[in-house]
């Protein structure tokens, strides 16, 4: 199931109902009720109903009349067991995805803490999660009621069935029409079978439970994702030399497909050369990183590579030769050697301090007390932002990309922090195609050319130069803008 999470493409976990803490809780919850449900009590099922089976052909033998008798209240038996599920079931409801509501709220205010706790919203945080559980528990408690009422109707049809054929066993003994030894027998057959069946009755929750989150499990396991990284009809990516090109390219994104991003985007970078992105926030700049990533897929339009589709190459073999360094790097939970050692799998211990090296991460990571092997903690919280962003950098350059981009990797770093990684970025992006995204015009002066962009659209293009020297033009009032409120 986790692979199957996996596997799905970046618009499906943009769905409300796919956030971080829904799926958590699926993964947790949904499967262990399914396995416990179905693995667990599976040998239990199978001991009640062989056993109910050989009891049943037993107390025929031994006495037909008084097993008949028996046999025939197996009807209430049945139909009490069938209203208990039918009640559980109609009362299910949302029951489930109300408790991942819930566990979602948890895990945001757990994964953001210092920001819960620097606006004292503790009890907002738990006001909001108890809100959630109202509802689930209202239904728990209606639920426990019903389950329990109808359980004990069965175990009273359980009961009144052996009670009735001993009723019977007597009536047969007063006439003779069976012994005692044999009625005996018979009976203690019968009230095993009573207590088999109870038994199995009792399952009857954790069978319907199941059954819901089998319905979870299997929605995601068995869904087909809309961008496949392993097509086997699409093309191997071998040698690579980085034309990036749009063609009159529309998108929208799938959770808001009545925003329209791009409307004939036409962009297009030569091998070798940079391209950086500006324009006031909204007009689609990261959506460029996006959909060259291959996160989306455009609506119409085509993004090519080197003359080729980017939809008739293959994903993996694609993303392995493009190189991406965000506003805010990802590190995983682990020592930096291992964060780094991410961007090529098997890389050897030479290649990863040479990436330091480059990265200018090198110095640092050597005066930590374990070095390489120092433990990042979650999301990176044990360095430095210039630390983190030199981190991810290094894992990027061990990557060998023929792509790379940089969506504002340096926009959120102090001074020294950016000097720093704005030499580590430069070294990088020798010989490289790249693109790059930034709200400081400071650091994309230097690139091949300039592209504005306003509405999805691009309204200018050209070199710094060019563009700094057209009297009105909009990267010229960005660039006073900037200077004026320094």
């Amino acid at each position: 199931m986790f692979s199957a999470i996996l596997r799905n493409e970046i618009g499906w976990f943009d769905m409300d109902e796919h956030n971080s803490g829904s799926l958590a809780s699926i993964l947790a919850a949904a499967a262990t009720v399914l396995r416990s449900s179905v693995a667990d009590r599976m040998c239990t099922v199978t001991q009640n109903l062989s056993l109910i089976v050989t009891a049943f052909v037993f107390a025929l033998v031994f006495n037909w009349r008084m097993a008949s008798v028996v046999i025939a209240t197996l009807p209430l038996l049945i139909c009490s067991t069938m209203a208990e599920q039918l009640s559980l079931k109609g009362l299910g409801g949302n029951y489930t995805r109300a408790y991942a509501r819930a566990t979602s709220i948890a895990r945001e205010a757990i994964v953001n803490i210092r920001t819960v706790a620097s606006l004292n919203a503790e009890d907002l945080i738990t006001a909001q999660f108890a809100s959630e559980l109202c509802q689930p528990s209202k239904q728990a408690l209606l639920r426990g009621h019903i389950s329990g009422l109808s359980y004990g109707l069965s175990q009273f049809f359980a009961f009144s069935s052996y009670a009735l054929g001993i009723w019977y066993a007597s009536e047969l003994i007063k006439h003779k029409q069976a012994t005692f030894g044999t009625c005996m027998k018979t009976i203690l057959i019968i009230i095993m079978t009573a207590f088999a069946f109870a038994e199995a009755v009792a399952f009857a929750p954790d069978a319907m439970r199941g059954s819901q989150a089998l319905k979870s499990v299997w929605n995601i396991i068995d869904r087909r994702t809309q961008i496949n990284p392993d097509d086997p009809t699409s093309d191997f990516v071998e040698g690579m030399q980085g034309d990036v090109e749009f063609k009159n390219v529309h998108f929208q994104y799938p959770a808001r497909p009545d925003v329209s991003v791009f409307e004939g985007l036409n962009l297009n970078v030569a091998a070798g050369r940079s391209l950086a992105l500006v324009g006031p926030s909204g007009s689609g700049k990261s959506s460029v990183i996006a959909l060259l990533m291959r996160f989306y897929d455009p609506c119409s339009g085509i993004i090519s590579v080197d003359g080729k589709d980017i939809r008739r190459l293959n994903l993996r073999s694609l993303r392995l030769k493009i190189g991406l360094v965000q506003q805010e790097p990802s590190l995983f939970s682990t020592t930096i050697y291992e964060n780094i050692r991410y961007g090529k799998e098997g890389a050897t211990e030479i290649e990863i301090l040479n990436a330091a090296k480059a990265a200018n991460a090198h110095e640092f990571i050597s005066t930590l007390p374990e070095g390489y092997h120092t433990q990042v903690g979650e999301r990176g919280v044990q360095l430095s932002g210039g630390q983190k962003q030199r981190v991810a950098i290094a894992r990027a350059i061990i990557k060998d990309p023929r792509i790379l981009l940089l969506d504002e990797a340096t926009s959120a770093l102090d001074a020294a922090s950016e000097k720093l990684v704005q030499q580590a970025l430069d070294t990088l992006m020798e010989g490289l195609t790249t693109v790059v995204v930034a709200h400081r015009l400071s650091t994309i002066q230097n690139t091949d050319r300039i592209c504005v962009l306003e509405f999805g659209k691009v309204i200018e293009s050209g070199s710094h130069n060019e563009l700094i020297c057209r009297p009105g033009s909009v990267y010229n009032q960005l660039v006073s803008l900037q200077q004026n409120s320094r």
